[in-house]
C-alpha cells in the first residue's frame, strides 16, 4: 500500500511579483491531481497566468480539519495534490499545518517546492542581524494582548519577523517602543516584490515619525523586523519588572519610579522607564 500512495507537494508561490513562481512551482502545479488552495480564487487566477488549469479544492483556517480526511483519501489512491496559500510558503501563517503532519503520519511522501516568502524577504533587505531570527507572526489586535506578547519577547537576542495589518501600523509601532525603548533598530517592508515595494529602516522612534508624515507607510501588506536585544538586558525576568514597576509607579513619579525597579531587578533604566510611562499613561487614561 505504500508504494501506491501519492504525493504532496507543498508549493510556494508569489507574494506580489508573479515572475517570481519559480519553473519548477509551475511543473507541479500543471502535473498535480489536485491543488488544494487557501482561496481557489486566487490561486485560479495564478494558474491563469500561466496557462494552466487544474481541479482546485479550497483549505483555509476555517475548514481544514473538515477537508484533511478527502485529501489523504487522495493520497491513498496515488493522486498528487499541490498545497498553496494565497501568497508565499503554506504553513508560515498560513493553513496546511494539519494536511502536512497527517500526510507524513499515513506515510505519505511530502516534498517542498521552495519560494517566495515575506519572512526571508524581509529579513534580507531589513539590514538587521540575520545569523539567528524569530518569526512571531501576527501580533494580537486587541493593545493589552499585544503589549503583553511584546513584553514576553522583549528580551529575545535574536532578530524579530513580525506581520502587521496596515491599519494597525503606527499603533504596533508605538507599543513595540514602549516595550523594547525608542533606540531599538527595526525595518517595516512594505509591498515586497510588488511595483511599490519600500523599506523604512531606523529606531523605533525614527520610524514612527515616519509612520505620521508618510502617507504610503500605512498601505499594502506588511512585514516588521526588529534588531534582537543586547546581551546585557538577556534574562530580565520581564513579568518581575512588570510587577515592580507597577507597584512603584503608583508612589513615585515615572522617573524615579523606573530607577528604583530597575535596581530591583537588574534591567536596563531605558526599559523600566519605557514601561513606566506606559503603564502611567494606561492609569491616567483609566481615571
Amino acid at each position: 500500500m505504500g508504494n501506491s500512495r501519492g504525493r504532496l507537494d507543498v508549493v510556494a508561490t508569489p507574494i506580489g511579483n508573479l515572475s517570481d513562481l519559480s519553473p519548477r512551482a509551475q511543473e507541479v502545479l500543471a502535473g498535480a491531481d489536485v491543488i488544494a488552495a487557501e482561496d481557489t480564487r486566487h490561486t485560479r487566477t495564478l494558474l491563469q497566468s500561466i496557462g494552466v488549469s487544474r481541479p482546485l479544492v479550497s483549505l483555509h483556517a476555517h475548514n481544514e480539519s473538515s477537508r484533511v480526511p478527502e485529501l489523504l483519501a487522495r493520497l491513498a489512491a496515488g493522486e498528487s495534490v499541490a498545497l498553496v496559500s494565497d501568497a508565499g510558503t503554506p504553513l508560515l501563517s498560513d493553513p496546511g499545518y494539519e494536511l502536512v503532519s497527517e500526510a507524513a503520519r499515513a506515510g505519505c511522501e511530502v516534498r517542498v517546492v521552495p519560494g517566495p516568502s515575506a519572512i526571508t524577504a524581509a529579513l534580507a533587505v531589513a539590514g538587521l542581524p540575520t545569523d539567528r531570527f524569530c518569526f512571531e507572526g501576527f501580533l494580537p489586535a486587541r493593545a493589552a494582548e499585544r503589549r503583553a506578547r511584546l513584553a514576553d519577547v522583549a528580551h529575545e537576542q535574536r532578530t524579530l519577523v513580525f506581520f502587521e495589518a496596515p491599519h494597525r501600523i503606527e499603533e504596533c509601532l508605538a507599543d513595540l517602543a514602549a516595550t523594547f525603548g525608542v533606540e531599538r533598530r527595526a525595518a517595516v517592508a512594505r509591498e515586497l516584490t510588488k511595483a511599490h515595494e519600500t523599506t523604512y529602516r531606523g529606531t523605533l522612534a525614527e520610524l514612527i515619525a515616519h509612520a505620521k508624515n508618510d502617507t504610503n507607510f500605512a498601505r499594502g501588506e506588511i512585514t516588521i523586523v526588529v534588531q534582537g536585544a543586547p546581551a546585557s538586558s538577556a534574562g530580565v525576568d520581564v513579568h518581575q519588572l512588570e510587577r515592580a514597576v507597577s507597584l512603584l509607579v503608583r508612589e513615585l513619579p515615572p522617573g524615579r519610579a523606573a530607577a528604583l525597579a530597575a535596581q530591583l531587578v537588574g534591567a536596563k533604566r531605558s526599559d523600566a522607564y519605557a514601561l513606566a510611562m506606559r503603564v502611567a499613561k494606561d492609569r491616567d487614561g483609566a481615571d
